[in-house]
């Protein structure tokens, strides 16, 4: 099972480090960072590289495509052989996947052309204007697509993703291993429960304002 997470300048680490953790822990996956080119690739903090180990055209088809998001997918929608590269790599996936404003670069590949979809809370609504069908929830499967909420969403996909591509209990038996059972000190970690002032606030993380 072979699983690819593209990189971009400006992607966010935990999109792409959160899920990557859940999978590789499973028997029989191999999950390999790509890029245009092979090499360190800046996170949207500009101080931390992942190393792409393959370019696009070394591993033209995977099993599984995991597109990470972050404030680069805006320059990253104009990089035209990511976007053909998803775009192809789709058509034989067993699986096509985002985390975030992934799921703006999986429909600008039109993977999304009238499917259910969800990203990062502060940009749902534009999913419309893409082609997408914004739904509600941390995870949304349609098909073989499958997209995740915000950032810590991703981790909640990759579990759902591995019960998919193995069963249940191995899925159970990693989210364990990772002791990922969430009790956060505060109750803000929802966009519908959350002050607009609040809401403002943590979009100017985002923004860099």
């Amino acid at each position: 099972m072979r699983i690819a997470i593209p990189l971009y300048p400006g992607f966010t680490a935990l999109d792409a480090v959160g899920p990557y953790t859940v999978l590789a822990f499973a028997p029989g996956v191999t999950v390999t960072f790509v890029a245009g080119e092979r090499g360190p690739v800046v996170d949207d903090q500009d101080s931390l590289s992942i190393t792409a180990t393959a370019a696009y055209d070394e591993l033209p088809d995977p099993d599984v495509v995991l597109v990470p998001g972050g404030p680069g997918t805006v320059g990253a929608l104009g990089d035209h052989r990511l976007i053909e590269w998803i775009r192809a790599a789709h058509r034989t996936t067993r699986w096509t996947t985002s985390v975030c404003s992934g799921a703006f670069l999986l429909a600008h590949a039109g993977v999304l052309d009238g499917l259910p979809a969800t990203t990062h809370w502060g940009f749902h609504d534009q999913l419309a204007a893409f082609g997408a069908v914004p739904a509600a929830g941390r995870v949304v499967t349609e098909g073989k697509v499958v997209t995740a909420a915000g950032v810590s969403a991703g981790l909640d996909m990759a579990l759902t993703l591995l019960a998919l591509l193995r069963d249940e209990d191995t899925a159970r038996a990693v989210q364990l291993a990772i002791e990922y059972d969430p009790a956060p000190p505060f109750s803000s970690g929802s966009a519908a429960t959350a002050s607009p002032e609040l809401r403002e606030r943590a979009l100017s993380l985002i923004r860099g304002v």
